[in-house]
């Protein structure tokens, strides 16, 4: 059974800094690309950071580009998401998402192109 689960989240100060972590069992991380999406209260849920199958691609959100940092480790089967300078509207659900069709070199930032999502992890900046 394929399962994603993240972690990481919690409480921060404005400016302060949170690593989020995917983990995956019954799948290869590897083999796919893997997505970060962040949902707050009463709005859709939006694309945060992507990354390739290979690694050699990935996809930025506006809002977060140049604070956020997407990576993955291999030999953990894990996606990470460094999010530093956290800003109050940082603040929402992260999923973490894996697509299971996607080509090698391919970042995707649509949710609908993700086929397995994790069960998410709250992130709360404070001003």
């Amino acid at each position: 059974q394929v399962q994603l689960v993240e972690s990481g989240g919690g409480l921060v100060q404005a400016g302060d800094s949170l690593r989020l972590s995917c983990a995956a069992s019954g799948l290869t991380f590897s083999h796919y690309a893997v997505g970060w999406f962040r949902q707050a209260p009463g709005k859709e849920r939006e694309f945060v950071a992507s990354i390739s199958a290979s690694s050699s691609s990935t996809r930025y959100a506006d809002s977060v580009k140049g604070r956020f940092t997407i990576s993955r480790d291999n030999a953990k089967n894990t996606v990470s998401l460094q999010m530093n300078s956290l800003k109050p509207e940082d603040t929402a659900v992260y999923y973490c998402a894996a697509d299971l069709d996607s080509r090698w070199y391919a970042a995707p930032s649509t949710p609908g192109q993700y086929d397995t999502w994790g069960q998410g992890t709250q992130v709360t900046v404070s001003s």
